[in-house]
């Protein structure tokens, strides 16, 4: 039986702070707002695009939001913010979500070979020497799956059922040895997604609703088919426009045991919430759903793509940008183009969801990154005093010399810092000295140094500074 979830079965507050009105209606903000307004309904207008939702939130803030074009073009339905739509591959994120829930309560490992829980799986490996698959290898896309099941789905509209998946995986085989390609695979995570109910005990859409979206609040949100009330919010979603007839109206399509992979539905508004989770989470205002160190892990990458401009996380997709790197997922479903993605640097998340084949969603994201993202983060740029250097630290500036080479302490735009005069770009290496206490600081910096422990200067029975420990090795101070 399908499993609704309920809005009385979470509290969640899902509302702006004091002046949040403020935002929106700063002159920046809401100008580039207009431009993006404008520019969205021309798009659409120029390909015919039946529906769209966008959604922006910086931090916990919801900055602006709107539908455009119809959610039933025939009946004449207007689109709404919180229509819901198929998100396909966004699916794959919560399956990641549940995976890392289970592993952090210590039922599971993600070096486990899949056998361990998928007794079942016995496609055949022309690749013996190879590792055997891992729970990892699935979040990553580095298992050398095929990307589907032996099952045309994509075509007829049909996916298997969990037996159907059962009685056919032997019938494929592996289309390279693990961890040597990345290669896209919604078998692998739908793998993923039966190794929670292996795990858990408890049906995957069941767990997804109620360990995940329940807590989140994300109300108009469930996996497979959607509840009857949800159905009726459900947009239409239509095939690309073709030169010589009108666009086709899709059916709906039940994901069945690719569920985990492609059988989600959602909205922009829950979406949103989703985004915000996120940035409290990346924050640590907040342990909710995940540990905040685990959603790090699962946004870091894992599998560094050829061109070394992103790769994959545990679930999530990396894109490296000139400008700020983006976290996200996208999901394409007939009928339906979707995306969400947040710029961490920026604390910014944009959702775009549209109801066509042709829809496009990153195109629309991607402007709302370029325009508005670096007006948010300049507009809500946390105003701090000017810095002070502390007239103590004088004590402290000298040359400190070990067999390895010589460090210089300077005061640096009201900042104690570290560096080595000696290299050929001696602020490239710059290490920052925080104060933790007497003589004692905390070390800032990247690379091979002691960043993140402590330094600690020495003083003899006169008072006078001695050595510098770096970590725990020291330098002698020379003058």
């Amino acid at each position: 039986m399908k499993r609704l979830v309920l809005a009385i079965a979470v509290t969640f507050l899902w509302s702006a702070p004091a002046g949040a009105d403020d935002l929106a209606e700063h002159p920046e903000v809401a100008a580039q707002i207009k431009v993006m307004d404008a520019w969205i309904q021309a798009q659409m207008k120029e390909i015919g695009l039946p529906g769209l939702v966008i959604g922006i939130v910086h931090d916990q803030e919801v900055v602006w939001k709107k539908a455009y074009g119809h959610a039933d073009v025939e009946r004449g339905t207007p689109m709404r913010t919180d229509s819901i739509f198929r998100i396909a591959s966004h699916s794959k994120l919560f399956t990641s979500i549940a995976v890392l829930q289970l592993r952090d309560a210590g039922k599971l490992r993600l070096d486990d070979p899949i056998t361990d829980h998928l007794p079942w799986f016995d496609m055949e490996n022309p690749y013996p020497d190879a590792e055997p698959i891992r729970i990892s290898h699935l979040l990553t896309h580095s298992a050398g799956l095929p990307r589907e099941s032996n099952h045309p789905s994509w075509t007829e509209f049909d996916f298997p059922t969990t037996e159907d998946l059962r009685e056919t995986v032997s019938q494929q085989e592996a289309a390279y040895p693990t961890e040597t390609i990345w290669k896209y695979s919604n078998l692998g995570l739908s793998l993923a997604g039966a190794i929670v109910e292996a795990v858990s005990g408890r049906d995957y859409e069941e767990y997804v609703e109620t360990e995940i979206m329940a807590p989140l609040g994300m109300i108009s949100s469930s996996v497979g088919v959607p509840p009857d009330a949800h159905m009726a919010s459900l947009a239409t979603g239509y095939g690309r426009r073709w030169p010589d007839k009108p666009r086709e109206v899709m059916p709906f399509v039940d994901a069945r045991a690719f569920d985990p992979a492609t059988g989600l539905s959602s909205s922009v508004d829950d979406m949103l919430r989703f985004l915000a989770w996120q940035m409290r989470l990346r924050a640590g205002r907040a342990t909710e759903v995940l540990r905040a160190n685990t959603l790090r892990e699962m946004q870091r990458v894992h599998w560094l793509r050829d061109n070394w401009r992103g790769g994959n996380g545990w679930g999530f997709s990396i894109s490296h940008r000139e400008d700020r790197d983006l976290v996200g997922h996208g999901g394409s479903y007939p009928g339906y183009r979707t995306s969400t993605q947040l710029s961490p640097k920026e604390r910014v998340g944009v959702v775009v969801f549209t109801s066509g084949g042709d829809g496009n969603p990153g195109r629309y994201s991607n402007k709302a990154f370029e325009w508005l993202a670096p007006v948010l983060a300049r507009v809500t740029a946390e105003s701090t005093p000017p810095k002070e250097a502390d007239p103590s630290w004088t004590q402290y500036v000298g040359t400190y010399r070990s067999r390895g080479g010589e460090r210089q302490v300077m005061i640096l735009n009201e900042e104690l810092v570290v560096i080595s005069p000696r290299s050929e770009d001696p602020m490239a290496g710059k290490t920052v000295l925080r104060q933790a206490g007497e003589h004692t600081f905390k070390i800032e910096g990247t690379g091979g140094g002691p960043h993140g422990e402590m330094a600690r200067f020495e003083l003899d029975a006169d008072g006078n500074i001695t050595r510098l420990y770096m970590g725990v090795n020291y330098s002698e101070r020379v003058r």
